[in-house]
């Protein structure tokens, strides 16, 4: 009889120990944590990666698009009335060769030009190496600015929205070069939407020189 009786206790010990050492057991928990914390973790270390190369990338389409208006603004305007000035093809051959020389791709962009606006040519690439919405290099040569404000321009497209009562002749050139996000697919992977630019976009603006 003493011996049925303990037996229930005796389990009961047990039982009571078992759940003592699977309290303490947490390496459940920690693959857990671990699998909960990975999407998070790798949406900001995409993020980072992302966000820096979209950045050093705006950078370099900003130098691009300072040097091409520089050269432009420095060469002769006698032949402005002509089909293309050799001003607007010496700007388009700074950003083209400044891309291929950098190891990006130029869009397969084309050289002839289209003439939307007087002074203002239009050059776009939409190669199979480009993401969607390839290269627009616009370059005006009449861009007038205020001659008592900063020197940037009034939009992305170098058109200003008003001309200025008293304002200056200068060269604005215009690139907007696609960006592929990762970001935006990994955030998309865990329920989430992101709006983000398709395109990076550098504008510049130098004063005529002649």
């Amino acid at each position: 009889m003493k011996t049925l009786l303990s037996r229930p206790i005796y389990w009961r010990a047990r039982s009571s120990a078992a759940v003592r050492f699977l309290a303490r057991e947490d390496h459940g928990a920690q693959l857990v944590e671990f699998a909960v914390a990975l999407p998070l973790l790798v949406l900001f270390v995409v993020g980072i990666f992302d966000f820096s190369n979209a950045f050093t990338f705006k950078q370099k389409l900003t130098n691009i698009a300072r040097d091409a208006a520089r050269v432009a603004a420095g060469d002769p305007s006698n032949d402005l009335l002509s089909p293309v000035p050799v001003s607007v093809i010496d700007a388009f051959q700074v950003v083209d060769n400044y891309l291929t020389s950098n190891n990006i791709s130029d869009c397969s962009v084309s050289t002839t030009p289209s003439k939307t606006l007087p002074l203002t040519f239009t050059y776009t690439g939409t190669g199979a190496s480009c993401p969607p919405g390839g290269l627009t290099i616009i370059i005006n040569r009449g861009y007038y600015f205020p001659a008592a404000a900063a020197l940037q321009p009034a939009g992305v497209n170098c058109q200003p929205l008003t001309v200025p009562a008293s304002a200056i002749i200068g060269t604005c050139v215009s690139i907007k070069y696609a960006y592929a996000w990762r970001f935006g697919n990994i955030a998309s992977l865990l329920g989430r939407s992101t709006l983000l630019p398709p395109t990076i976009t550098a504008v510049s603006v130098a004063m005529n020189e002649n």
